[in-house]
């Protein structure tokens, strides 16, 4: 059975940081990719930065620059450490692994930036 759990969101204030990170049990992490979305209310779910097996990572344009994803395998864990937070980063924050076309979500973590 595969479970991501997610922990690290919180409130912040604007230029701050935060850092969440994402367990994954079971035995997928090693040849999953692994993402990080986001959804603000009233918004759809969009991708965050993703990171592939062998480590090339992507982000969305609104985070380049701020953002960094990373991935320990021997923990079975991926960060993403958010520098330079601003209000539109506001949003509940998902993990995503992917594997042959299978989805797996973690429940969400909040991250609010407000002073």
């Amino acid at each position: 059975q595969v479970q991501l759990v997610e922990s690290g969101g919180g409130l912040v204030q604007p230029g701050g940081s935060l850092r969440l990170s994402c367990a994954v049990s079971g035995s997928i992490f090693s040849a999953a990719a692994m993402g990080w979305y986001r959804q603000a209310p009233g918004k759809q779910r969009e991708l965050v930065a993703r990171i592939t097996t062998g480590g090339r990572t992507i982000y969305a344009d609104s985070v380049k620059g701020r953002f960094t994803i990373s991935r320990d395998n021997a923990k079975n864990t991926v960060h993403l450490e958010m520098n330079s937070l601003k209000s539109e980063d506001t949003a509940v924050y998902y993990c995503n692994a992917g594997l042959d076309y299978i989805e797996y979500w973690g429940q969400g973590t909040q991250v609010t930036v407000s002073s």
